[in-house]
């Protein structure tokens, strides 16, 4: 077998191991963070569990942290008082971001791992199932469920060779990106072997998981080796080590080989993540800002080789350069060490340990910027800014631009080499154990309000077209995601003013205004963030359904999750015979789901029948005829 079934095989808990069929298995961690765990907890609250069924669940603070009000503080009193009096662990806001922490200080080969973020993968560099879910899987997990799942298909990509010219583990999956594109791991895991693995640290195994996320990959991992060993030693962990890799007479469904010695530095050009170009091609884009951090690159060992670059130089007069080490410890030993003085020397601003700009969170970029950034998204307005071009980069690539003040090839400078130290500072005093607060009650703010109720799926079912989208809609387009809006994530009556706003402004009045209805979509619908948000706030305005000719796998799951169906035209150019405007309606929506997989949709406009594809299993269904999940649970 290969790793990602031998793990899956050791939690399977029902279904076949067979590419597409519906799976369980066992949870055996769980994460949340504050921009979507207040609506996880909420739901988890509503099952009337007194304490969570997980080997391990923790509660991070990472996303909301700039508080110019007070809803986000007190969504943090909100997540902290619930998680401590159900069982679950607490990262205090400063104590870095939810995908880096769990790397060092809780990531274990061969468990399972599922979090509400779509970055979750990244701890698949520790040879972890490491998956991204709606809050509400993550809930159920924490009460005790399994995790339902289609058997992914896993595919082989092989590393050749070791990286040179400062190539770096960014550049590798940007590669991955360019070959397969944003939905080229839809219903996939990505499991990397070869020599090449062999010379990457955990971190940099980390950095290729964390945006396998954006290939629409169920995951990414890597296998356990002497390194992670040597990683879990210096984090003073070297107990929850096994050795786990794939057999040699392996077989997979698909593979991707990758020569390192061949790769060059990088650039995915604004606005997707797999619209990649050779930094080489890109020395003419002058950048106002560069951003250097986030869950994907802001390691201990990313930043010192920043530090490296920048020693003794100053950052170019007309760039903005921001550094955000991914955790406390990283930043406590950047200090240490000397290289935080280094960074900050050279005309860097250092923002705390959190998530920040790579969400919109702060540092939205001038009108008509150029953004350089270590991030996973460059998605169209997501920095804050809707003029604004972002470029993701390493972290080498990002450090030579700041200095230059042009996009710059780190291949025609020395090598960067860091020596990195036996052991890690260690510290996990901001990290809170449910064990020492038994008195804990729950604290609710204003600003938290009751998720939207669903309700049992009707006989027959009619509505008006409200928008018609395009192809790769994100999540950020359906829910967007900045400074203004996230304090809100617990109020969903609040954000449903906003909803598909980057499309179409007016979309949310006239669904209030239309009682709901339906919207179309092209391929790739809901692609990006795993925020459930995306799938609430259309519930709350009334949408019944979204037909698409695809959907991302976690949106899709979302949608389901809260009674609402996500239809998949059976031939793709009906599509473009439905206009805004259009009234839809389904005859008899529980018959055609209970004896199949086709939806019949009458465009009565048009007076055009259209066919529709609702693939779900009879547990699926009977979720689906309940309306949602909470309410197949009642």
């Amino acid at each position: 077998m290969n790793l990602t079934q031998k793990i899956i095989k050791a939690h399977l808990v029902d279904g076949n191991m067979v590419a597409g069929e519906e799976i369980a298995i066992k949870i055996d961690q769980t994460l949340t963070q504050d921009s979507t765990g207040t609506m996880a907890y909420l739901q988890f609250e509503s099952m009337g569990i007194k304490k969570v069924k997980t080997e391990l669940s923790v509660a991070y603070i990472d996303h909301n942290t700039l508080q110019s009000g007070f809803e986000n503080a007190d969504d943090h009193a909100y997540i902290q008082s619930v998680a401590l009096k159900h069982g679950i662990r607490v990262s205090k806001p400063g104590n870095g971001i939810c995908h880096q922490v769990h790397l060092e200080r809780f990531s274990r080969p061969g468990k399972t791992l599922i979090g509400s973020d779509s970055h979750t993968p990244t701890c698949g560099g520790m040879g972890m199932l490491a998956i991204g879910a709606g809050g509400l899987d993550v809930a159920l997990a924490m009460g005790g469920a399994p995790l339902y799942l289609n058997m992914p298909k896993v595919v082989k990509v092989e590393l050749r060779g070791r990286l040179t010219h400062n190539a770096a583990a960014k550049d590798i999956i940007l590669e991955v990106l360019r070959i397969l594109s944003v939905k080229g791991g839809v219903g996939k895991v990505m499991e990397y072997c070869g020599k090449g693995v062999l010379s990457l640290s955990v971190p940099e195994r980390a950095t290729i998981a964390n945006m396998g996320a954006e290939l629409g990959a169920t995951t990414s991992i890597f296998p356990s080796d002497e390194t992670t060993r040597a990683f879990l030693k210096a984090q003073g962990r070297e107990e929850d080590f096994i050795q786990l890799s794939a057999d040699d007479d392996a077989t997979y469904d698909e593979s991707v080989v990758i020569d390192l010695n061949k790769l060059r530095p990088l650039a995915a050009c604004p606005h997707s993540p797999d619209s990649v170009k050779p930094v080489s091609e890109l020395k003419n884009v002058k950048a106002d800002q560069v951003c250097i951090g986030s869950c994907t690159n802001s390691s201990f060992a990313d930043m010192l080789k920043v530090a490296a670059i920048l020693k003794g130089k100053t950052v170019s007069p007309s760039v903005s350069l921001t550094v955000s080490p991914g955790s406390r410890q990283v930043l406590t030993m950047l200090s240490k060490c000397g290289a935080l003085a280094d960074i900050i020397s050279a005309g860097a601003r250092v923002l705390e340990c959190a998530c920040g700009p790579c969400i919109g969170m702060g540092q939205s970029p001038k009108t008509d910027a150029v953004s350089v950034r270590t991030f996973n998204r460059n998605f169209y307005a997501r920095s804050g800014t809707a003029s604004a071009n972002v470029y993701l980069v390493s972290p080498e690539t990002a450090a030579y631009t700041a200095l230059n003040g042009y996009l710059t090839d780190p291949s025609e400078f020395d090598e960067v080499k860091v020596t990195l130290p036996e052991k890690f500072e260690i510290n996990d005093n901001l990290i809170l154990l449910p064990e020492k607060f038994p008195d804990a009650e729950v604290v609710r703010g204003p600003n938290i309000k009751p998720f939207p109720k669903t309700h049992k799926l009707c006989k027959n079912i009619t509505g008006k077209v409200l928008i018609v989208c395009d192809d790769n809609i994100t999540t950020d387009h359906i829910m967007p995601s900045n400074s203004k809006l996230l304090p809100y994530r617990s109020n969903i009556p609040y954000l449903a003013d906003y909803c598909l706003n980057p499309v179409d402004p007016e979309f949310s009045v006239r669904a209030k205004s239309e009682g709901g209805g339906f919207i179309v979509a092209g391929s790739n619908y809901g692609q990006g963030s795993s925020r459930e948000h995306a799938a609430l706030v259309p519930l709350y305005l009334g949408i019944k359904a979204v037909l698409a000719v695809s959907f991302a796998r976690i949106h899709q799951s979302n949608l389901i999750n809260n009674g609402i169906m996500p239809l998949v035209f059976v031939n793709p150019a009906d599509k473009d015979g439905i206009s805004m405007g259009d009234e839809l309606c389904i005859a008899d929506a529980p018959a055609e789901i209970s004896q199949g997989s086709i939806v019949t949709v009458l465009n009565k406009t048009t007076g055009k029948t259209i066919e529709t594809k609702l693939e779900l299993s009879d547990r699926l269904k009977h979720i689906m005829l309940c309306g949602g999940v909470l309410a197949s649970i009642k």
